[in-house]
């Protein structure tokens, strides 16, 4: 059975260029906000906005350390976000197209 909460979340954090940025920028490892700062160039109260749609959708993990938070792709969050994309886009069943209007 799909989650569509689930679903929706994550097709809300994919649909922003910002957010494709920082998943983009996450591939290569661990970066703290200061970083993604830097290479988004956008300002603190937006990359927070955007972090929260991140971590909200499970796309992304953070873990705090002292005063900084550093972001990571999260691998579960990931594979469920592949899974929906399939289930949302899959036909149950090989079906003929008919036009009724």
């Amino acid at each position: 059975m799909n989650n569509y909460k689930q679903t929706a979340a994550v097709f809300k954090a994919l649909s922003d260029e910002n957010r494709l940025h920082i998943l983009t920028s996450l591939q290569e490892g661990e970066k703290c906000a200061c970083t993604l700062l830097e290479e988004v160039k956008i300002a603190q109260s937006t990359l927070s906005h955007h972090m929260k749609i991140l971590l909200e959708s499970t796309l992304v993990n953070s873990r705090k350390e002292g005063k900084w938070t550093y972001y990571s792709l999260s691998d579960k969050g990931i594979g469920l976000a592949k899974a929906s994309l399939a289930d949302v886009l899959k036909k149950s069943v090989d079906y003929k197209t008919y036009f009724v209007c």
